[in-house]
């Protein structure tokens, strides 16, 4: 079990226990559904290490800071080798955070997000709309001949009716992937918009269609809550070498901040920053974009309430 002991130093932001804070972060120190490289059990506190960079936490577009409003739950109680376990173990304890505070989820490998997603069902009595940030679509039917892991969550998510399908849009998608399983979202009625596509679109205004789509959407389906899971490889390797399966060709720093920065203005529920595997960065720049992207996700919404 690899575990966060509560610390302020050491801490999110260097924030306090939470407690009665509207916002909060929580580790998920879990990477025992990983295919290729493991670490991301260590993506946590890596990432809280590097938020210490952010000083007083003064957001430069937003002009807010997290402050006394942000409190980190430490990380949370789970087994190591078993996902059933995992999935069981995590579900006892996301509840309570949920009805405390507004949650961002620091990973962990992908397989943390659909009892996640399972948990924010049941809160809020109602399917999720989701932007998924990606190099991979994760909709696999099996996991390497096992019936679950972190490649196929959202197969499995609309599957079992946790999110809203005509309102899930997927963004860096570019790995090899068999037809059914690259374009399943498309054909279930939500949006995939590929690295490809993205090429050479860096400033808010080239970007802004992609969030005009996603509220759109959710206009045309009733104003579902918004679940933002964002698998850190869906940068290029050149800004997030810290990863279990990266994918050359990916999203730029700049364009996941500008993105994240105009989702600020929708009706969010909370997120997750998965993927980041710590024995394989470099000069800490994936632990560093991981941090940028929380703290940016944070600011935005309160900026908003």
């Amino acid at each position: 079990m690899t575990g966060f002991a509560f610390h302020s130093d050491s801490s999110f932001l260097k924030a306090g226990r939470a407690e009665q804070q509207a916002y909060a972060v929580a580790g998920v120190a879990w990477d025992g559904a990983t295919t290729n490289r493991p670490g991301a059990r260590f993506g946590p506190r890596a990432i809280r290490e590097a938020s210490h960079m952010l000083c007083d936490g003064m957001h430069p577009y937003f002009d807010v800071a997290p402050g006394a409003r942000l409190g980190d739950a430490g990380d949370l109680s789970l087994p190591n080798t078993s996902l059933t376990a995992m999935r069981e173990a995590l579900a006892a304890q996301v509840g309570p955070l949920l009805a405390r505070h507004h949650m961002a989820w620091l990973g962990g490998d992908h397989s943390i997000t659909l009892p996640l997603l399972r948990a924010y069902r049941a809160h809020l009595d109602r399917p999720v709309a989701v932007l998924h940030f990606d190099a991979h679509c994760d909709t696999w039917r099996d996991h390497f001949g096992e019936p679950s892991g972190h490649g196929t969550w959202v197969y499995e998510a609309i599957r079992e009716s946790l999110v809203v399908k005509e309102c899930f849009v997927q963004i860096g998608i570019r790995s090899s992937a068999a037809r059914d399983a690259r374009e399943y979202v498309r054909e279930q009625g939500g949006a995939i918009h590929t690295a490809r596509e993205l090429r050479g679109r860096e400033s808010p205004a080239q970007l802004a269609s992609v969030i005009d789509d996603l509220r759109q959407r959710l206009a045309t389906h009733g104003q579902p809550p918004l679940y933002i899971s964002l698998d850190i490889d869906c940068l290029d390797p050149a800004f997030a070498p810290g990863t279990g399966t990266p994918e050359p060709g990916g999203l730029t720093t700049n364009q996941v901040l500008s993105l994240l920065e105009a989702a600020g203005t929708l009706p969010c529920v909370g997120m997750d920053c998965v993927e980041v595997a710590p024995p394989y960065d470099h000069a800490e720049l994936t632990s560093y974009a991981a941090a940028q992207f929380v703290w940016t996700y944070l600011c935005a919404q309160m900026s908003h309430r």
